[in-house]
């Protein structure tokens, strides 16, 4: 064991629950209803980010006029009736693993940009939210990700330095975000790999979340 890591804290989406290929469907469905163009690689660019610095990416890419809150609650819409339907599935190896860091004494939190009730919601439909000791959603910081703020935030929950603190992170927002914050940042790839900018700010990459062992 790395005696200098006392601490996990996890991005929820695309990490912790499979959930990322939702947001990016429903997002260019939902944009595409009211006629905006959105693509998959508009959805990937704003994974994790907060709501300020999505709208000003997205109206980048689609104009001004782009009306990221209507945009926003017809995804939310389209989301919750596939989930409602077909359920939500977490990241192999997820209970495992969040069992394993229980059952070794680390601290467990998650950092993540969905809202708090639906948080609760996802993670307790599949038996996953009582393994973390703090919950951190970017509505209880100033700036959510890539801004440090979240993950600042997580570790003073946890009682540690984030340097004490695997950030795991499956985005470039998110890792920036645990990168600027201190953490030692572990990509877990979940629809892109390791890319050039994001390379030089990862303490490593695993292949899944048991894989994540390694580094601890």
């Amino acid at each position: 064991m790395n005696p200098d890591i006392k601490g996990i804290i996890s991005d929820m989406d695309g990490v912790i629950l499979d959930t990322e290929k939702l947001y990016v469907r429903f997002w260019c469905e939902a944009a595409l209803f009211y006629g905006y163009p959105m693509e998959t690689h508009h959805a990937l660019s704003i994974r994790s980010m907060a709501r300020p610095f999505a709208i000003a990416k997205l109206k980048g890419f689609f104009g001004e006029d782009f009306d990221y809150c209507k945009v926003h609650d017809k995804r939310i819409e389209l989301m919750d009736k596939f989930i409602s339907e077909n359920g939500i599935e977490s990241k192999p190896g997820a209970a495992e693993f969040l069992g394993f860091l229980k059952q070794n004494g680390y601290r467990v939190a998650l950092a993540t940009a969905t809202a708090p009730e639906r948080t609760k919601k996802y993670l307790s439909a599949l038996g996953l939210y009582d393994y973390f000791d703090e919950i951190v959603c970017a509505s209880m910081v100033a700036k959510g990700k890539p801004e440090p703020d979240i993950y600042l935030y997580a570790a003073e929950k946890l009682g540690l330095a984030p340097e004490n603190c695997i950030a795991l992170e499956d985005s470039l927002n998110g890792i920036k975000s645990a990168s600027l914050a201190g953490c030692k940042t572990v990509m877990v790839p979940d629809l892109d790999r390791p890319s050039a900018e994001a390379i030089p700010l990862l303490y490593g990459v695993a292949d899944n979340l048991i894989d994540v062992k390694r580094f601890l």
